[in-house]
């Protein structure tokens, strides 16, 4: 039986808070979230008709800073997963010192069915029930799944006209026009990138012409797509929500073909010089790098024995389990975690809400380099706990993250 999603995330916590040798009490403060808020609100759709839909706002920690974490549209949503992803944050905000705790909220509907003006006046409601939680220094919301700049700019206004004057830096990921970054939509991307950079440069993985596996090929997978392509990573497979296919020859794929093919078609089925490939084939084929852009619990022990990657990295949330992730430290496979390899995205929203705070703006090229920075030293400085205390990089990661936010918690102490 495949476990909850929050309760993967906790038997995480829990293998670094053994290590750690933490106290009962703080282990039982840091295993569930702070604060939970569902709503249920009426929207009125395009047809006159009134629908009730039902939202979630999820703060795990915030004892290093206000809460941050993405808004996503998702019919699947339920609050144990919010839970988990909220717990996720928190550890990717320590990992690469960006002074925010945890967040996380859905808005449980399906997007496609949606017009504009519908899905406008859906988040415009949403952020109206949630305002008593969020705000510039309490809770920053950026783009998670099926949100985009266009939805971060509807939630900046709407908390602006409840206030009486512009408040920018509530949400991130915003249009350049509207207090946003330079940069932004690459954040994730470029992030997960420096990580494989860097993990290849540990094993002595040689990236021109190395073979990449790509589980998922969404917005954000098919810029790590071209960024691994311009650092000379030859895609041999790909996937979508429904199908994979794997190159025809050694040459691989061309990656902008691909990613022409699945803009205009909305799938990877039929690309020419591939073949059809099961989702469970791709994931087992031999490569040196296997990028995990899809669900959650993908990677299990079900399967991971037959994992043949150099290294695994995670651009989703939660895609391996417990028990896949010990049979791949086993088969010394390199796992770089989800709660670093997706952190970019979290860097570079902490960089836009500086810049609104201060309205001082920077170039694109700065945003790239401060990111390149941060997502190189937070790897250096899990791969050293890793090799200092000889455990995978995902317990190197909570290691560092988990101490982190103790040490925190410890020097504020507990009010009253």
């Amino acid at each position: 039986m495949i476990e909850t999603t929050m309760a993967t995330a906790q038997r995480q916590f829990d293998i670094a808070a053994e290590l750690l040798a933490l106290e009962p009490e703080v282990r039982d403060m840091l295993r569930e979230p702070r604060r939970e808020l569902i709503v249920h609100f009426p929207v009125k759709l395009d047809n006159g008709r009134v629908r009730t839909l039902t939202g979630y706002r999820v703060h795990h920690n915030i004892t290093r800073g206000p809460a941050l974490g993405g808004l996503r549209l998702q019919s699947s949503a339920t609050l144990d997963e919010m839970q988990a992803l909220a717990m996720w944050m928190t550890w990717s905000c320590a990992i690469v010192q960006i002074p925010y705790g945890g967040a996380k909220g859905a808005i449980v509907c399906d997007h496609r069915e949606l017009t504009s003006g519908e899905l406008e006046r859906i988040i415009r409601r949403y952020v109206t029930e949630i305002t008593p939680l969020i705000g510039a220094e309490r809770d920053v919301i950026m783009p998670d799944l099926n949100t985009n700049e266009q939805t971060m700019a509807w939630i900046m206004d709407t908390y602006s006209m409840h206030h009486g004057y512009t408040m920018p830096s509530v949400a991130t990921g915003k249009p350049v026009q509207v207090g946003g970054s330079q940069g932004h939509g690459q954040g994730t991307a470029r992030g997960l990138c420096y990580t494989v950079r860097q993990a290849a440069s540990k094993i002595g993985l040689d990236l021109a012409g190395a073979r990449v596996v790509m589980q998922g090929s969404g917005s954000t997978g098919r810029l790590v797509l071209q960024f691994l392509a311009e650092m000379g990573c030859r895609v041999i497979a790909a996937s979508d929500d429904n199908t994979g296919v794997v190159a025809e020859t050694d040459a691989g794929i061309d990656v902008n073909t691909l990613i022409e093919h699945r803009v205009n078609t909305d799938g990877v089925a039929n690309l020419a010089g591939t073949k059809p490939i099961s989702h469970n084939e791709l994931l087992e084929l031999p490569c040196d790098i296997l990028v995990l852009a899809a669900g959650q619990n993908d990677i299990s022990g079900a399967n991971a024995g037959r994992i043949q990657a150099k290294i695994v990295v995670e651009l989703a949330n939660g895609p391996i389990t417990p028990t896949g992730d010990s049979i791949l430290a086993n088969k010394q496979i390199m796992v770089v975690p989800d709660i670093l390899a997706n952190a970019g995205g979290i860097v570079v929203s902490y960089f836009e809400w500086v810049q609104g705070l201060q309205e001082f703006f920077w170039t694109e090229r700065e945003v790239h380099g401060e990111l390149a920075t941060t997502m190189e030293r937070a790897f250096n400085e899990v791969f050293t706990v890793a090799q200092e205390r000889f455990v995978p990089l995902r317990t190197a990661a909570y290691l560092l993250a988990v101490d982190r936010v103790v040490r925190a918690m410890a020097m504020r102490g507990i009010y009253p």
